[in-house]
């Protein structure tokens, strides 16, 4: 069993005023693009300590949280009796994991990028949704691999918007869109961070 990359920055994760303010930004932004309604099911993918996922509470009746970081999942348990709708936390890799069910989106941010197959996991997400469903996915613009202070579990230095699209449109999706939702400006340089959106 892998180790568990987060366990030693889980507790503090919400506190990068940085890493906050990203996620205000992406959320605000899905909200804009996507219309959430009271009675959907989506899952989080890649939730972590669940900032996106708690932004998007509100708006729908249950949010699945999908995450491999016992550490991460720990944390956002913690949060459940604060969440404004139900929530279902799966420690599971969903590319290794039979799911019989489907949902009416999916959600994810900055986590596509610890993800080796991306054909694949889009794939599965196209398998996952509702007919009509939707995908909003947040993630890096291509970078010169100094985001990472460590680079354990990254497979990709961001992405290339236009083969990003492709991929997502011969997963099956269509109405793919992408635009930049957000800029994390570090020492080392600013990163742009892009939202994109497609349907089943």
């Amino acid at each position: 069993m892998r180790s568990d990359q987060f366990a030693d920055r889980a507790a503090g994760w919400d506190e990068a005023g940085q890493r906050v303010r990203n996620v205000e930004c992406i959320a605000r932004e899905m909200r804009r693009r996507i219309r959430f309604h009271a009675g959907m099911n989506i899952m989080d993918f890649g939730s972590g300590t669940g900032l996106l996922l708690e932004r998007i509470a509100p708006l729908v009746a249950s949010i699945t949280a999908v995450d491999t970081s016992p550490a991460m999942n720990e944390q956002l348990a913690s949060k459940r009796d604060a969440l404004d709708c139900a929530l279902e936390i799966l420690a599971i890799d969903l590319l290794a994991t039979d799911l019989d069910r489907r949902f009416d989106g999916i959600i994810s941010s900055m986590t596509i990028h610890h993800i080796a197959d991306i054909p694949a996991l889009f794939r599965r997400f196209h398998a996952l949704l509702e007919e009509g469903g939707f995908i909003a996915i947040a993630d890096l613009d291509t970078e010169d691999g100094s985001f990472h202070d460590d680079s354990t579990g990254v497979f990709h230095q961001g992405f290339d918007r236009q083969a990003l699209k492709r991929v997502v449109s011969d997963a099956g999706f269509t109405r793919v869109d992408i635009a930049t939702v957000s800029v994390v400006r570090e020492a080392r340089g600013d990163y742009p961070v892009f939202l994109l959106t497609a349907f089943s």
